[in-house]
Order: structure tokens, then sequence, then C-alpha cells
């Protein structure tokens, strides 16, 4: 997986976390101020400051969604709106008892456990203020019931946690692997898999990268093995890959580790010679042509030129028009160069002389 598409899950569960945190502590104010219990003043300024606050942001978020705001900020400022909250309430109600603080204490449990299942640092934030006030308001008297109380949830999402981390170090691991293999398919889907030379999606990827590269003289090369259907008539087509693997390194061998050679047909291929000019490209052709022909790979019913396989090149450079264009050029000039015997190099220029 990218480190883009894992902020994007990231920012995902934030959002969704936050939206949850802030709709519960909407509800859990509105529930205060209607709850029939300890209804002596039941409105407070922090009650209130949490009902605006929490109904404000909500909208935020679902108005601009990209919004990404802190929700640690945002869970220990409510926590400690609750605090305040419960300290007001705590004095108004006559003839004190635990019972409100137990209430209170799980009521901010309940919106940390459920909001923050997979954040422990917000979920301590969020109930720390609350936890601490209920401490010092209950003078110690429950103490135990209310460490217990807090305990528990925290243990649980600690445990969630580290399950959580795990799994995510394993879903990253595995995206990352599923990415290296979707790679190397497109890698082996550009290649030819008998010469290991481009094919032609292999050709027009790497042909963008040098357009886009920027300015240069650009030569074409198209070669054809002369009468290789007769040599895979008489030889057998095993044979004839054979052939067709040793003629496809010696291209490779005769140019540069920056050009682009293709399988462009059966018996047929493709050399890019970039950033050259017309006389280097004249050479490049005619060491590979020599190249293929001390391969020595006997060819009996190649009689015409020689015993051995040969190769036939049209060279034309690759304009404006595009590679269409030059490759059409290059054609005619292979065509040309084969009827003048094979074994042959024709350039696109030698064509229109003619």
């Amino acid at each position: 997986m990218s480190a883009k598409t894992w902020r994007a899950l990231l920012k995902g569960k934030h959002q969704l976390s936050l939206r949850l945190f802030l709709l519960l502590n909407a509800i859990s104010a509105c529930f205060s101020l209607a709850s029939p219990i300890h209804q002596t003043m039941p409105f407070t300024v922090p009650v209130g400051l949490i009902l605006l606050i929490s109904a404000s942001l909500l909208a935020w978020q679902l108005i601009d969604k990209q919004r990404l705001i802190n929700i640690n900020y945002t869970s220990f400022t409510l926590g400690l709106l609750w605090a305040w909250h419960i300290i007001i309430k705590n004095d108004a109600i006559p003839n004190t008892d635990a019972s409100f603080l137990i209430i209170a204490l799980l009521t901010m449990l309940f919106i940390g456990a459920i909001s923050f299942i997979n954040n422990l640092q917000a979920f301590i934030l969020h109930c720390l203020p609350a936890t601490l006030t209920i401490l010092w308001l209950d003078q110690g008297e429950h103490w135990l019931r209310v460490l217990y109380s807090v305990a528990l949830p925290g243990v649980g999402i600690t445990i969630q946690h580290i399950i959580q981390r795990r799994n995510d170090n394993f879903t990253q691991r595995l995206m990352n692997k599923l990415l290296e293999e979707k790679e190397t398919l497109t890698d082996l889907s550009m290649i030819d898999p008998l010469t290991g030379l481009y094919n032609r999606r292999g050709f027009q990827s790497r042909l963008e990268n040098v357009m886009a590269a920027g300015s240069g003289n650009h030569y074409v090369l198209l070669l054809d093995i002369d009468h290789f259907k007769a040599y895979n008539d008489n030889y057998g087509h095993s044979m004839g890959d054979q052939a067709l693997i040793r003629v496809s390194a010696a291209i490779r061998d005769a140019v540069r580790s920056r050009d682009i050679v293709t399988r462009y047909g059966g018996e047929e291929f493709m050399v890019l010679l970039t950033n050259t000019d017309a006389e280097n490209a004249m050479e490049t052709a005619e060491r590979i042509r020599l190249r293929v022909y001390d391969l020595r790979i006997l060819h009996l019913f190649n009689e015409q030129v020689a015993t051995n396989v040969t190769i036939s090149i049209g060279i034309a450079p690759l304009l404006d028009d595009g590679i269409e264009e030059a490759l059409e050029m290059a054609d005619k000039a292979l065509y040309r160069a084969k009827g003048q015997g094979r074994n042959s190099i024709l350039t696109s220029d030698n064509l229109q002389a003619a």
C-alpha cells in the first residue's frame, strides 16, 4: 500500500471516530438536560458548551469532509468540560451520595470506550479529567470502585489497540506484497516471454518516457530475419525459437542500454535509438547486421544470400509526425532492403532519393 493510500485510510478511521465521539457527547449533553435523575440544576454552562461544541464540530465535519480536527485536543477539552459539569452538579445536589458520581463516571467511560476503541490516548485524555474530579469529590471513599471501573475498559482498549496495531502492520505488509506482485505482473506483461525483449505494450510505455524527457534526435530501426518462414518449415519451430532467442540477444548486445529493443512481430524486431544522429544510427544497424551474421546459425534454405541466418534493416528518423509515421517509413525501407537481396540496410532517406 502506498503512503498516500495508507494516510487516506488512517484519515478515514480518524474522522469516523471523531464523528462518533461528537455525536455521543451531544446526545449525552441532551440526556443530562432531560434526565429525570438529579433534576436539580439541569442546565449548566459546561453542558451547554459541550452541546454547542459537539454540534458545531460535527456539522463542520459533515460539511467539510477534508477538514482534519485534532482528536486528542477535542477529547481532552470536552473531558475538562464534563469534569466542570460534575463539580457544579455535585455541589447543587442535596444530600450528595455516590450515585451521581458513578453515573457520571460511567457516562464518560461509555463515550470514551465506544468512540476510542482503537485510540487509547484519546480515551485517557477524555476520561482522565472526570476520573480525577470524581476521586476528589468522593474523597477517596469509593476509590477502588472508581479505579476498577476505569481500568476495565482501559485494559480492553489497550488489548484492542495492540491487536489493531498488529493487524495494521500485517495489512500493510500484505498490501505492499500485493503491490510488488502487481508491479511484477505489469512488468511481465510488457516483456516478450520468449526473447525477454519488450513487447509492443512495453515499447509504448518506454516511448512515452522518452518523449516526456524532452527533445532529441531519435531513430527507428525495423529489423526482419530473412527467409524465417523457410527456416521454421525446415528446421522446426523449436529450432526457430532458439534462433529468435539468439538473434534477439545479438541485437540487444549491439545497442546501448538506453536504446529500446522490441520484439515487434513473429520474426520482426524494432529498435528505438535515442539521442543519436543518422551516422550513428547507420553504424548501429551495421553492427547489428554483422553480429547476427556472426552467430553462424545454419540456414541452408537461405541460398539467395548466405547459408547463415541474416537480417534486413530499415531505418527512419522519429520526427514530429510521431512513431506511426516513423514505423511506416522504416517498414518501406525494410521492404525495399529485402527486395534488393536481403542481408542489407536501407534508410528512408535513400528510399526517398530513389
